[in-house]
């Protein structure tokens, strides 16, 4: 797999207009409802997390992999919310697997680096920036 296009649909009691990504997925009551994605270019699938479905092992391993391009309208939410879910699932999301010697601390967020965002091409291409 070399690209991931992901859409994801939320729950949190917190606002996330008054109160921004972090906090939001940060609320106990946090959830990601639905994953839609398509593993490069091929069927558009969704799986229903609220219902207990789960994600293919090889969408899991596709998030954590730098090597996956991952596109997502608004990237920005989609990595952090995604980072929230892994992280509860004990998924590690160090790049460097906890062996950085700078680092003292597991990495708590998906690493940016993998991530391209839709709504800033739009911008770039003078289109509009909500869905």
């Amino acid at each position: 797999m070399r690209n991931l296009e992901i859409d994801i649909e939320t729950y949190s009691s917190v606002s996330l207009q008054k109160c921004g990504v972090y906090k939001y997925a940060e609320s106990p009551d946090f959830e990601i409802l639905l994953f839609g994605y398509s593993a490069d270019g091929g069927e558009v699938r969704v799986i229903d997390l609220a219902s207990g479905e789960t994600l293919p092992a090889d969408v899991l391993s596709a998030l954590t992999d730098d090597s996956v391009t991952k596109w997502a309208f608004n990237a920005q939410f989609e990595r952090v919310c995604l980072s929230r879910y892994l992280s509860d699932l004990g998924v590690s999301l160090d790049p460097f697997h906890d062996r950085h010697p700078l680092s003292t601390e597991c990495a708590r967020f998906l690493n940016p680096e993998a991530w391209r965002c839709s709504m800033v091409w739009s911008a770039y291409m003078g289109l509009p920036l909500s869905l």
